[in-house]
């Protein structure tokens, strides 16, 4: 059966026509929900919550075709909704943070501040520099994803490598 066959056996309630299409997505659903929640737990939780909100919710989905970026699209809702109840309880927690841990290893130690970096960005951006950069979808594929023009998509990724330049630049370097 074709994905497409699949999703519309699923909106007809056949549940291992949906059960199937979960299967066929999990892969990439995890490595964004890892890329996002930064820990195995969390991403798996987030899975299982796609798969129910995607289960409850295939009705609502007017074009088949696009399956996929709606999927992406809920997975995204959702580790934004994590993400900000962790800020939340971390507002609340507040400590002292400790002092980096040295590594001595370099490649580790850029990649770090990369990531920091990014987590510094716009949201938007963010999202961008991810699905892009983590994930490897096509800039069509994340302007569906996404619900926006491809420009606006070439705009956010432009502004968001010129900030991560800008912050390498700055105070990112090792040897600054």
């Amino acid at each position: 059966m074709s994905n497409e066959e699949l999703i519309r056996a699923a909106r007809q309630g056949d549940d291992e026509a949906f059960y199937s299409l979960m299967v066929h997505h999990r892969e990439q659903l995890y490595r964004i929900a890892f890329s996002y929640l930064k820990n195995e737990a969390d991403a798996l939780e987030a899975i299982q919550e796609v798969t129910f909100r995607a289960y409850v919710q295939l009705g609502k989905l007017k074009e088949p075709s696009y399956f996929s970026s709606w999927l992406i699209r809920i997975l995204l809702n959702y580790c934004a909704d994590e993400i900000k109840k962790l800020a939340r309880r971390k507002e609340e927690h507040q400590h002292p943070r400790e002092s980096p841990v040295e590594s001595q290893e370099h490649a580790l130690l850029e990649r770090m501040q990369l990531e920091f970096a990014v987590d510094q960005l716009d949201p938007h951006y963010q999202t961008v520099i991810q699905l892009k950069y983590y994930h490897d979808l096509t800039i069509t594929e994340i302007a569906k994803t996404l619900q926006k023009p491809e420009g606006t998509i070439k705009t956010w990724l432009h502004k968001a490598l010129s900030g991560l330049r800008l912050h390498m630049k700055k105070g990112g370097e090792l040897d600054g």
